[in-house]
């Protein structure tokens, strides 16, 4: 009984149990296949999602902080020099106001300045009124030293660094005046040290970076925890994950936030897919189980009792297991596609390609393909193939010599229907249903193992369609009605 050829049966099956007994080795399956987990390479990973996100936080933190930073000392070094400088062009207003020309045509105070450091050298603060053709008039505070005067057209004061002095830079303002009885023009000059000005701008500064670093400190803490508890969910799906792995709860029941529910949501619908391929896989290998049971049987009393007619009923017996091996690999092989979710077929070019096939074998049928050219089902070409065979080769073979397809017949819902028709004796409605029982055969006169249907049914349920028997308007024999999901 070839049943199988050595290329089919998996390597070890064929080594026997003592391939089985060296694959487990000395300690038990169980102690190698924990083994072979440990010894197993990590799979590879895009890195730390938390990593990733504290990354990016401290970024944009760092970004903000320091162009906060930036602005905000420009700002505040503006403000401080702005208020510094007030303060030279009041002592400037207070000169000019106390300014008046002498009988010598000199200027001279009317009142005296008040500042103390005027009258201080080097005290840092400094006076000067020049005239061309004029002595300077100098505060003592500058000594022999004198003040730069940058002549302009404007009327208006002007401000502006120095470094006349040596190791003692300047902030300078000045301003043309024509002081009354007088055509002179007398240049008031005002000039502060800027070491003071720089002091102030130093401890604002200062502060200004100990609270930034502060706050950025602060920040990134928050990013942290932000982190930590925006990603926590993440963590109970993977406890949960390992629940399921250790205690075989058949899915994920905890709240989530709605972000994660929807991962958490597809992560049961596959579990439960899991569950149910495993079911049907275990119910495929029953089935599988059950149906050679019998033939066995018969093959083995048949052979412990020396039958006679031991030949013919290995032949028989064979001709059985044969064809219920190949109804079970079909629907395996329906069962392995359907997993991917990626099967696209044309249906006119499945319908096409069968018409040609089966033309060879029934050359006085007349076949006819109506309907949409564009229609697009989401099977396996060789499953859409297998289905369209079956039912075109029994419309064929069961038919008066007609037989007719429509493809896409109802273009409405999500489903495609396809139409075979044939001018045949038809089915009675009692029969409709156990026709599709494997085995089962209304016309055993012709040649067939009365498994065709029973793929077909089989195959189309798989992939979420439908298959009905009726009555053909058109042709008075048998209708079938397949229904299958379209291509999205």
């Amino acid at each position: 009984m070839a049943l199988a050829t050595a290329s089919t049966i998996p390597p070890t099956l064929r080594a026997g149990k003592g391939a089985s007994d060296r694959a487990e080795g000395p300690s038990g399956d169980a102690s190698s296949a924990l083994t072979d987990t440990r010894s197993r390479p990590a799979r590879a990973h895009t890195g730390s999602l938390s990593r990733r996100m504290m990354l990016i936080a401290l970024a944009w933190i760092s970004i903000l902080l320091l162009a906060g930073g930036v602005a905000l000392d420009r700002t505040l070094n503006s403000y401080v020099t702005r208020s510094f400088d007030e303060q030279l062009e009041y002592i400037l207003t207070a000169m000019v106001a106390s300014a008046e020309i002498g009988p010598d045509d000199a200027v001279w105070f009317s009142r005296p300045l008040g500042d103390q450091r005027f009258l201080e050298p080097g005290s840092g603060l400094y006076w000067q009124i020049v005239g061309e053709g004029h002595e300077d008039y100098l505060s003592r505070s500058l000594w022999d030293r004198q003040l730069p005067v940058r002549q302009t057209d404007s009327m208006e004061p002007v401000i502006f660094d120095s470094a006349a002095f040596e190791n003692e830079p300047l902030r300078v303002i000045q301003r043309p005046i024509i002081l009354p009885g007088s055509d002179t023009t007398w240049w008031f000059t005002v000039a502060a040290s800027r070491g003071e000005l720089n002091a102030q701008i130093g401890r604002v500064r200062s502060i200004l970076i100990y609270s930034f670093v502060v706050l950025g400190f602060g920040l990134i803490v928050m990013a942290a925890l932000q982190t930590w508890l925006g990603l926590s969910p993440l963590r109970g799906v993977r406890r949960a994950i390992h629940r399921i792995r250790v205690t075989g709860v058949p899915r994920v029941e905890e709240p989530l936030p709605l972000e994660v529910q929807p991962m958490v949501d597809e992560l049961n619908a596959l579990l439960a897919h899991s569950q149910r391929q495993a079911e049907e896989a275990r119910t495929h290998a029953g089935n599988l189980a059950h149906a050679l049971k019998t033939p066995l049987t018969v093959v083995n009393n048949a052979a412990a009792a020396r039958a006679p007619d031991l030949d013919a009923v290995v032949k028989r017996e064979a001709a059985i297991m044969r064809r219920q091996v190949d109804h079970h690999l079909a629907r395996a092989r329906a069962l392995g596609r359907r997993v991917s979710g990626l099967a696209r077929a044309d249906v006119r070019g499945a319908a096409d390609a069968v018409e040609r096939a089966v033309s060879r074998l029934y050359p006085d049928v007349r076949f006819d393909i109506d309907g949409a050219d564009s229609a697009m089902v989401a099977l396996e070409r060789q499953d859409l193939d297998e289905l369209l065979g079956n039912l075109v080769e029994n419309a064929a073979k069961y038919g008066g010599g007609s037989v007719f397809v429509t493809v896409d017949a109802v273009p409405d819902g999500k489903l495609c229907e396809i139409w075979i028709e044939d001018d045949g004796m038809g089915i009675p409605d009692p029969e409709r249903i156990r026709i599709f029982d494997r085995g089962a055969r209304l016309d055993t006169n012709k040649p067939g193992t009365g498994l065709g249907l029973a793929i077909v049914r089989d195959v189309v349920e798989i992939y979420g369609g439908e298959v009905a028997l009726e009555q053909s308007e058109d042709l008075g024999g048998l209708l079938v009605r397949l229904a299958l999901p379209r291509a999205g």
